[in-house]
């Protein structure tokens, strides 16, 4: 993962390139924000979805996407077809990741709806939603005739997406996030789950109430794919690598590394030798 703050887009073009020759990385990401979260607040930001739709017609093989989009910042119909988009420039490679958006008491994120103009609603406004949204987007993704919408935050007439992705019945569909109510729409909608790494044994417990969820709504666990996003230390590999081991022994085997910028000359080998390779 390249989070797009603070760096140039030659630089998170550089490490995508590079990634993208090196089979034992299968997956890249970057995140959704419009204003840095760290470092200079008044600093370079690329606007996901954009840079998203550039690195995947200059990638060949990696599956790619974001970490995950906030669904406060686009109606979830508009996103629906940036992401059929992105799929069809990448030839099929987009993961959609999505999440019901920052907490408000997130002093830093919260500045970037008020600089844009965009409502900031309570958590369990997002969280609410975010179901709807979900249900939109695999709707226009799928549906063959333009279709009404009626739900509590989303209303919709006559919508329909043409092109549709590439990818058939749709992009499998990656929800991020940890809160109790978020998990409850990721055992609903959720292809694959990610969740940012720390306590592991927090993390173990949450995928744990995941299951609960699955099991309510009579899913089976198994069909939700366990992902983890782990920051990167490039002056202390070895724990990175610790943390690595711990989330596959608990059941996470998508992992994203989180590398911190500026990226060294040739990052992407080095993050396959010295943290993937020896992992296995």
């Amino acid at each position: 993962m390249t989070a797009p703050m603070q760096v140039g887009y030659e630089d998170v073009l550089r490490v995508w390139r590079e990634a993208d020759d090196v089979p034992e990385i299968e997956h890249a990401w970057l995140f959704d924000h419009l204003l840095p979260i760290q470092g200079d607040i008044n600093g370079p930001i690329h606007e996901g979805w954009t840079l998203l739709s550039a690195l995947a017609a200059q990638t060949h093989r990696l599956r790619l996407g974001l970490l995950v989009t906030s669904n406060r910042f686009r109606p979830p119909a508009v996103l629906a077809r940036i992401a059929a988009t992105v799929d069809i420039v990448s030839g099929g490679r987009l993961d959609f990741g999505i999440g019901a958006g920052s907490r408000p008491g997130h002093p830093l994120a919260r500045r970037e709806y008020e600089a844009h103009g965009l409502p900031f609603h309570d958590f369990r406004h997002s969280v609410e939603s975010l179901a709807e949204a979900c249900t939109v987007i695999r709707r226009m993704w799928s549906e063959s005739e333009p279709f009404d919408f009626h739900g509590s935050h989303v209303t919709l007439t006559g919508a329909y997406c043409n092109p549709k992705p590439v990818q058939r019945p749709h992009p499998p569909m990656l929800l991020g996030g940890r809160s109790a109510a978020l998990l409850r729409v990721a055992a609903e909608h959720a292809d694959l789950w990610n969740i940012p790494g720390g306590d592991i044994d927090d993390v173990v417990r949450r995928s744990a109430l995941l299951d609960r969820y699955c099991a309510e709504v009579g899913r089976d666990p198994a069909a939700i794919t366990r992902s983890i996003h782990l920051p990167v230390s490039y002056d202390r590999p070895g724990a990175t690598r610790q943390a690595i081991g711990e989330a596959v022994a608990a059941g996470f085997h998508h992992v994203v590394l989180g590398l911190p910028a500026p990226y060294p000359e040739k990052v992407a080998r080095w993050v396959a030798d010295e943290l993937i390779t020896p992992s296995l």
